[in-house]
């Protein structure tokens, strides 16, 4: 059986977002002929042979605690200059049928289930969808709000470990895209190592992290001591939102951070604000200020400006990871999938530097590759 009649499917934590919302569009699109696959690696000849589920086997479904339907997220989408005019209304009927798959998420305020109870509610609605849809696999995506680190004397997991924590019940490759823990407990890790799960993240690398991963290994190689780098966020939405909250922007901070100190070897001066500014949208700046030292102790600056829509950016990655997840799961590989460093912040060990990465995404696809 080819892998375009073989069916997966992608289970998104946040299935209403902007992320996910902005990701079965773009698939619609892509397979309708409507737009062409920019931003995706996998979509690139480095791929051509490494037997990725075909974009149209594609099924989405998934959890949310919002209600609006995704053609309605899909319209709002459109009017903020995230999606362009009129796709929506042609991938209607693709946004219905997702939409459809969609279940309650939690817990809601007033929810008094406790742990066990949710988990299980939550596999069950996976265990629903791969067996009702015939799939071969379901991916489970976490693109859903960012929440702050929990802490040590917690009472109940966090939202996102719940998610996970089913995922591994129901033995769902699982990838998280967002900094919430997720996945990220002894248990959890552990449990997924058991059912011999392949697992990835955390928290996409879209913009301000993207550009530095680029930029830190150029100083290391010219012997360029960097004093201090400092940056700030501008951003609205869903994210702007959450990220007002001190707890939840440290938990994203601390991701932002690490290239830096990965690459340059300890982490400079300097720190990473970020500002709600909720008539931005979804659109977001970034600005970082690098003050590093030259020949003679020469002090020079870089000052960098990133601007772009961040579920723009996160899409064609999100797509990206739920094929390469379900392929690695499809050739029986498990634990950490430290070749998709590429895609994260805070990714599971390999290199912080965006080149080493992407040479071990290229030597991935070569070992996912099917025997000629």
């Amino acid at each position: 059986m080819s892998n375009e009649e073989v069916r997966t499917g992608v289970w998104f934590v946040g299935a209403r977002g902007s992320v996910a919302t902005t990701a079965v569009t773009g698939c619609a699109a892509i397979t309708a002929g409507l737009h062409p696959p920019t931003g995706m690696a996998t979509e690139t000849p480095a791929f051509a042979r490494s037997a990725l589920p075909a974009l149209p086997s594609l099924v989405f479904g998934g959890h949310d605690v919002a209600c609006a339907p995704l053609p309605k997220r899909a319209e709002e989408l459109t009017a903020a200059g995230v999606l362009p005019h009129g796709l929506a209304r042609a991938v209607a009927g693709d946004l219905a049928v997702a939409d459809a798959e969609i279940r309650p998420g939690g817990p809601l305020p007033g929810d008094t289930r406790s742990d066990e109870e949710l988990i299980a509610a939550f596999a069950a609605d996976l265990v629903d969808f791969q067996d009702r849809l015939d799939l071969a696999r379901v991916v489970v995506i976490n693109v859903s709000s960012t929440e702050p680190v929990p802490t040590p004397d917690a009472p109940r997991l966090a939202p996102s470990s719940l998610y996970a924590s089913a995922a591994v019940r129901t033995g769902c490759p699982y990838v998280n895209f967002t900094p919430s823990t997720g996945l990220h407990t002894p248990d959890l890790l552990t449990a997924a190592a058991a059912r011999g799960l392949p697992h990835a993240g955390r928290d996409g690398k879209t913009g301000q992290t993207l550009l530095r991963s680029v930029l830190a290994p150029m100083f290391v190689q010219r012997a360029l001591a960097v004093r201090a780098w400092s940056g700030t966020n501008l951003l609205g939405g869903g994210d702007g939102a959450a990220l007002a909250d001190p707890a939840a922007a440290a938990a994203k901070n601390a991701g932002k951070e690490r290239v830096l100190s990965d690459v340059l070897g300890a982490a400079p001066e300097g720190e990473v604000h970020i500002d709600d500014v909720p008539a931005l949208g979804d659109w977001k700046t970034a600005w970082d200020h690098v003050a590093f030292e030259g020949f003679l102790g020469s002090r020079m600056v870089l000052q960098t400006i990133w601007q772009g829509c961040d579920s723009a950016l996160a899409a064609p990655l999100v797509l990206d990871l739920a094929r390469l997840a379900a392929r690695a799961h499809a050739v029986g590989l498990s634990g950490p999938l430290t070749e998709l460093g590429f895609y994260f912040k805070d990714p599971d060990g390999g290199s912080s530097a965006l080149a080493e990465q992407y040479g071990e995404l290229l030597a991935f696809a070569e070992r996912l590759r099917e025997p000629r």
